[in-house]
């Protein structure tokens, strides 16, 4: 399965949507603020591929404000509760600093590749 939104301007957001088995592998390409969290809220809890188990590539985020963090809360609680996880893959220092600086990566791990990320 491959599902991909580009961005409509260059710095917004694209979204990139595969499978590894049983595992989602969402790829985020730009930048995440409030102007885009509704898209991402939709792509990461969208019916047809919602999955309890997903890894989150950031790898291609350059930047990430505070809409994306709660987006990531809603999601990690949503997926918990259907006895799922979420994972975050291949931050950039400067998105992990602020999931960090939030106490957000104690919460969801986050892991250097996304190879990593399914295997742990």
């Amino acid at each position: 399965m491959t599902d991909t939104h580009e961005a409509a301007q260059s710095g917004q957001l694209s979204i990139g949507d595969t499978a590894v088995g049983d595992i989602r592998v969402v790829t985020l390409r730009g930048e995440i603020d409030h102007t885009v969290k509704d898209e991402l809220s939709e792509a990461l809890l969208s019916a047809e591929s919602a999955s309890p188990r997903t890894v989150v590539d950031l790898s291609g985020v350059t930047f990430m404000d505070s809409s994306g963090i709660n987006v990531f809360v809603i999601v990690h609680q949503k997926v918990s509760e259907a006895g799922g996880w979420l994972r975050f893959a291949g931050a950039q220092e400067a998105v992990l600093r602020v999931l960090q600086l939030v106490g957000l990566d104690k919460v969801i791990p986050s892991h250097p590749t996304v190879e990593q990320a399914l295997t742990v």
